[in-house]
């Protein structure tokens, strides 16, 4: 009985931190104000462009459409698809990243960097050369396969060192192997002369986004959301360590397996539409978690919103450097997230 006492109180210890670090005010707080912001930012970003259109104007193509106005058509045909894409795909990176730093507990882990992004990449590429007009419905499926070769083969080669698998090594291998897959894509479009075709790909934007496409992602990435809500609370456990998590009674394994197919659909349905842009779910989770704790049932849903927040003004400024001309928001994206990748690997030095 002395036993017993002494393991559960050991347990409710362990699982104490997660309640204690956690602040819902400011959680609450993230989403009311961030989702007041994204209206605003869509808002803005749809009335900004190669031609200028007053607010006033959106809010009259949006809820009286008439077909025969050409700001309409620009607004509902152009606009709209393209930032309603860019949030789609912001919240996605975003909850990817964050599911995959709970479960791995590493700090540099995001979908550009462990070889999913590039491994889509790749699969979208051989489509493009076998496959030319296969529909954007099996493009996506596509994706989705590359995705996990991707992530599979980075786990696989980091898991080879001697030492076993650390973030630094699996990062190392994450580079590496999407350094080549990028490598093998680009020599496939100069070989096949389908270059024109996949850098829109290679850039990384979101302004040939169309409605079908929305239609057919939204599905996907809804059920992933909802499966990563669901899962929430066992991420949190395994955030604290596997053998806590277990104590706990997770199943972990399950976890760990639901928790990749959700990775796997979330950031293989977002490189189908905008590329491989990089680095949304490495800066968005660090950020949560320093504003409202350790707790993933927060962490999640701010992870969406504050990803959606930043694909939008990232768009949105891409569209302002050279007015009249695009400029890929994945490279508006990389200015950010590279030195926040170096500062955060500074802080793992040691397993450097």
């Amino acid at each position: 009985m002395n036993q017993q006492a002494t393991a559960g109180q050991g347990q409710t210890r362990t699982a104490d931190p997660v309640k204690f670090r956690s602040r819902p005010w400011a959680a609450t707080l993230i989403l009311i104000c961030g989702l007041i912001a994204l209206v605003f930012g869509i808002a803005v970003s749809v009335s900004f462009g190669a031609a200028d259109i007053r607010l006033s104007v959106v809010w009259t193509a949006v809820f009286h459409f008439n077909p025969d106005l050409t700001d309409h058509q620009i607004i509902r045909e152009l606009r709209m698809p393209r930032v309603l894409g860019a949030a789609m795909v912001g919240a996605s990176f975003a909850v990817a990243g964050a599911i995959m730093q709970g479960m791995t507990r590493n700090p540099l882990a995001d979908s550009g960097l462990m070889g999913i992004n590039s491994g889509a990449g790749f699969a979208l590429a051989v489509c493009f050369v076998f496959f030319p007009h296969l529909p954007f419905m099996y493009l996506i499926l596509y994706s989705f396969i590359g995705a996990g070769m991707g992530a599979g083969i980075v786990y696989g080669i980091g898991s080879l060192s001697r030492g076993g698998l650390t973030p630094a090594r699996l990062v190392l291998a994450g580079a590496a192997f999407s350094a080549l897959l990028s490598a093998l894509s680009e020599g496939i479009a100069l070989y096949f002369n389908i270059g024109q075709d996949l850098a829109f790909w290679y850039a990384g934007g979101v302004a040939g986004t169309k409605w079908f496409q929305l239609k057919i992602m939204l599905p996907w990435i809804g059920a992933a959301m909802i499966g990563a809500i669901v899962l929430s609370r066992s991420i949190s456990m395994l955030s604290l360590g596997e053998d806590v998590a277990r104590g706990l009674g997770q199943r972990t394994g399950l976890v760990k397996l639901a928790g990749a197919l959700i990775v796997l659909i979330l950031a293989g349905a977002s490189v189908s539409v905008v590329g491989a842009v990089g680095f949304i779910g490495l800066i968005i989770p660090h950020l949560t978690r320093y504003l409202v704790g350790v707790d993933y049932k927060w962490i999640i849903p701010c992870s969406a919103v504050l990803g959606s927040l930043l694909a939008i003004f990232a768009d949105l400024t891409a569209r302002m450097i050279i007015p009249k001309h695009e400029t890929p928001f994945g490279a508006i994206i990389a200015l950010i997230g590279v030195p926040f990748f170096l500062y955060l690997a500074r802080k793992e030095r040691r397993e450097l």
